[in-house]
């Protein structure tokens, strides 16, 4: 079965104002029945913490919060758990041979894992997955 990783930067622009996307919209809407979408369990953290920072900077109201934490509570993904010192390695490895931080490498290491494709919305992290082989959106 064929797929995508979802990065945050992507799942983000669908739901926070000010980075709202088209690209994005137009990505989950195209996305075919059969395809899976995988996010490592990192990507979680990630969109909850750019929540929490969206609502101290006052760009989203406590409901509207809420809401996109529903939102991606209720997208069909498969979370990834794979942790520990040897994917710690792995990380970083390719955060170093890439140029990426080791966050974005997570995303870059699943999508060669399990030969998905990446959907993203970070020029650096897109660009890397095309050097590497990996389809992108």
């Amino acid at each position: 079965m064929s797929g995508w990783v979802l990065d945050s930067s992507l799942a983000l622009a669908l739901g926070l104002p000010d980075e709202s996307s088209g690209r994005a919209e137009r990505f989950l809407d195209g996305l075919p029945a059969e395809e899976e979408l995988w996010v490592p369990a990192l990507w979680w953290y990630e969109v909850a913490n750019a929540i929490v920072a969206a609502q101290r900077r006052k760009r989203l109201a406590e409901a509207e919060a809420s809401r996109l934490m529903e939102l991606y509570r209720g997208l069909p993904l498969e979370t990834d758990g794979t942790w520990g010192p040897e994917a710690a390695w792995r990380f970083r490895n390719l955060a170093q041979e890439h140029g990426l931080s080791a966050y974005d490498a997570v995303y870059l290491e699943l999508a060669e894992r399990r030969g998905l494709g990446l959907a993203s919305m970070d020029r650096r992290l897109v660009q890397s997955a095309r050097r590497a082989g990996i389809k992108v959106m």
